[in-house]
């Protein structure tokens, strides 16, 4: 048997999100989906993120360079520093996004899963298809311990 998981998922518990501006509380999402670390100072995710949701109320597929562009754009808005912005780097946490089955991908463009809304995509996505299938195995491992 190997030792690397077949898929990983990391789920934080923050108090309830009233009265937080939108772009804090996309980087409690990231933070609570395990897809940015607590103290992390290269928070890009959080703005790619924003930049997907804001374009899904569109419907709009954007290539990695449209992400980068408005991603700039968002993190000058907000008086962050514009690190983390090498054309590598956005297609790193690009991918990232599809591994968490966030975003996908066609033609060179990423959008939301099937153009939905986030709590959609994790209810369908994380919380009825990995989380069952995660738990379920651990219990089988418990079992098995069980029987030793």
């Amino acid at each position: 048997m190997r030792d690397i998981p077949l898929s990983e998922i990391t789920l934080r518990k923050y108090e309830k999100p009233a009265g937080l501006e939108k772009r804090e509380l996309i980087r409690k999402i990231c933070l609570s989906l395990g897809l940015l670390q607590l103290g992390d100072s290269r928070d890009v995710i959080v703005d790619i993120l924003m930049v997907l949701i804001n374009a899904n109320k569109e419907r709009k597929n954007l290539s990695s360079e449209e992400i980068k562009i408005q991603t700039e754009e968002s993190r000058k808005k907000y008086s962050l520093e514009t690190k983390g912005l090498a054309e590598s780097n956005i297609r790193r946490q690009l991918k990232r996004l599809r591994d968490a089955m966030l975003i996908e991908k066609s033609e060179n463009k990423y959008y939301l899963t099937e153009h939905s809304s986030l709590s959609e995509i994790f209810e369908n996505s994380i919380e009825k298809f990995i989380i069952p299938q995660t738990i379920e195995r651990i219990k089988e491992y418990l079992t098995e311990l069980d029987k030793q």
